[in-house]
C-alpha cells in the first residue's frame, strides 16, 4: 500500500469510520489528478499530496454521518469538495456538483469518467439560477459565502424535511444572523478532521416555513440592496 493509502486507513480511522468500507485507492486517484490539472488551472491552493489528503478527502470525509437522504447537491463544488469524495463514500446516493466555473467544470467531468462515478453528474450554473426537476435532501457547501447567503440561494432546492450543510471553520456563530433565525432552525457541529489545525464546524440549517416563504424574502433583500 502506498504511503498516501496508509496515511487514508489511518485517517479515516481516526474519523471513528471503518477505512475498509472506503474505495481509498479512489480517493488516492482523486488526489493524483488534482495534482496534475493543479499545474495547468490552480484548482486550488494546496500543493502538497499529503495536505490535500487531510484537508481534502478527511475533511469531506469527516462530513458523512451527516447526510441525508439518497439526493444531494454540493453547491460551488469547485474540484469536488465534498461531494465528489462523498459520492466515492456514498455509491448509494445520487450526487450534482454545480459550479459555476467552466475549468472547474471540465475537471469534474473528467474525474467523474476516470474514476469512474455512476451516481454522480456535474452542473455549470449558479445556484441561485439552477433548476432541479427533483427536490434536494442533502446540499451541501465548502466554498460559499455567508449562511445567509446559501441559505437564499439554495434554500429553494430542498425537499420537505431535507437540510442544508455548510462546512465553516471553527467560529462560524457571528454568521447566524437575525434575518436567518426567523427563517430556519440553525445547528453547529463541532468537527475534528485529523491534519487540519484550528478545528472545522458543520452548520446544519433546517427551514422553519414553506420553500415560498425564503423565495419572497430572497426577493425582499434583493430589492432593499439594489
Amino acid at each position: 500500500m502506498s504511503s498516501l493509502g496508509e496515511s487514508l486507513r489511518t485517517g479515516i480511522a481516526a474519523l471513528g469510520q471503518d477505512p475498509a468500507s472506503h474505495p481509498r485507492d479512489k480517493y488516492v486517484s482523486y488526489i493524483q489528478l488534482l495534482q496534475r490539472w493543479n499545474k495547468a488551472y490552480n484548482l486550488s491552493g494546496i500543493r502538497d499530496p499529503g495536505r490535500m489528503l487531510t484537508h481534502h478527502v478527511l475533511d469531506s470525509l469527516a462530513v458523512l454521518p451527516y447526510l441525508q437522504g439518497v439526493h444531494c447537491l454540493d453547491v460551488g463544488s469547485g474540484a469536488g469538495l465534498p461531494g465528489l469524495i462523498l459520492a466515492l463514500a456514498r455509491p448509494g446516493t445520487r450526487w450534482v456538483l454545480l459550479d459555476s466555473n467552466g475549468k472547474k467544470v471540465r475537471f469534474l467531468n473528467h474525474c467523474l469518467r476516470e474514476l469512474g462515478v455512476g451516481n454522480a453528474e456535474v452542473a455549470q450554473a449558479r445556484a441561485e439560477s439552477y433548476r432541479a426537476a427533483t427536490p434536494f435532501d442533502t446540499i451541501i457547501s465548502r466554498a460559499l459565502g455567508s449562511l445567509e447567503e446559501f441559505y437564499l440561494s439554495a434554500a429553494r432546492l430542498l425537499a420537505d424535511g431535507g437540510a442544508l450543510l455548510a462546512m465553516k471553520g471553527p467560529a462560524p456563530a457571528a454568521e447566524v444572523t437575525p434575518e436567518l433565525s426567523v427563517l430556519a432552525e440553525v445547528e453547529t457541529i463541532p468537527l475534528q478532521v485529523p491534519g487540519v489545525e484550528g478545528g472545522r464546524t458543520l452548520v446544519r440549517i433546517r427551514p422553519k416555513g414553506k420553500q415560498s416563504d425564503t423565495a419572497r424574502h430572497k426577493a425582499q433583500v434583493t430589492s432593499h440592496k439594489s
